[in-house]
């Protein structure tokens, strides 16, 4: 099941916001950065890594992803996006794409702080579910009462 971006949030992942990106240890545990995403085409997005690195790895092995921002004016008015890796692009498009980050997030034509042998991997994430939440989240229906 894929689900969709309303506008507001293809607005937040075609600006140039920090997004924090949640992997899977092999043990369960979290693994969270801060990434450059983008949005890729109408229905799902994409970042950037290096191969060997720990996102690229635990995204090898299991598939889910979770990204989340908050509005730097209000932390209260945040996405949630869960997804799996729909696809991984390596070789020059992934060193392209890299390139078309760095002109979104610095204004420069090249991300220029490869390294010697580094080998980029475009990581493209098809949404499963997306919240967009503006103040106090609500209990889930179940959930405590509010006292009147």
């Amino acid at each position: 099941m894929t689900a969709t971006f309303d506008e507001a949030v293809r607005a937040r992942l075609r600006a140039p916001n920090i997004w924090y990106v949640g992997t899977v240890f092999a043990d369960g545990a979290p693994q969270v950065s801060p990434m450059w995403v983008d949005l890729e085409g109408d229905g799902e997005l994409s970042f950037n890594t290096s191969v060997g690195r720990v996102k690229e790895e635990n995204l090898r092995r299991d598939p889910r992803v979770y990204l989340s921002h908050a509005d730097a004016a209000d932390p209260f008015d945040r996405v949630q996006i869960s997804g799996v890796v729909a696809r991984f692009i390596e070789g020059e498009e992934a060193h392209e794409r890299m390139d078309r980050l760095a002109r979104k997030y610095l204004g420069s034509e090249r991300f220029e702080w490869l390294m010697p042998g580094e080998r980029r991997v475009a990581v493209i994430v098809r949404p499963v579910k997306v919240r967009h939440i503006v103040g106090v989240e609500r209990f889930r229906p179940g959930g405590p009462v509010p006292a009147v």
